[in-house]
């Protein structure tokens, strides 16, 4: 039930006084060690969520890992990166429990092989896509 900022008081753990006084108190203050993964804040954890494009424009469901297990969260067709999902008390546990916010990510596979090449070229061609014109088409 920690949180990062918290003062904890220990009486008469801290050094001695001067001239043979009792020892004071000591004050830790609660700080924590940055995940790779994960960020906190207050009792929610952020998590960027890397999704295919096919995920993202078709919607899936996809499990994320956490430290407590999997969790499987619904994608929403035509999903696009920086969009945020909440997964209710999901993030730190405590009363009430926190939430998981997942930043999404549309992570797009290279096109280092001829069929992946031929692939991005067929979607150039049928697609009419222009992402820098209002509505994307």
């Amino acid at each position: 039930g920690v949180h990062a900022g918290q003062i904890i008081r220990l009486a008469g753990q801290g050094s001695p006084g001067f001239g043979g006084a009792a020892a004071g108190d000591l004050m830790l203050e609660v700080a924590f060690k940055p995940h790779p993964r994960f960020r906190a804040q207050g009792r929610d954890l952020h998590l960027t969520l890397p999704v295919t494009p096919w995920e993202a424009a078709l919607g899936a469901v996809v499990t994320v890992d956490l430290p407590q297990g999997g969790v499987k969260v619904r994608i929403p067709e035509g999903a696009q990166s920086g969009r945020q999902l909440r997964v209710r008390g999901k993030g730190i546990p405590g009363s009430p429990a926190g939430d998981l916010l997942l930043d999404l990510q549309v992570v797009l596979p290279p096109a280092d092989t001829p069929k992946a090449r031929a692939l991005y070229e067929n979607m150039a061609r049928e697609l009419a896509f222009d992402p820098r014109r209002q509505g994307g088409a």
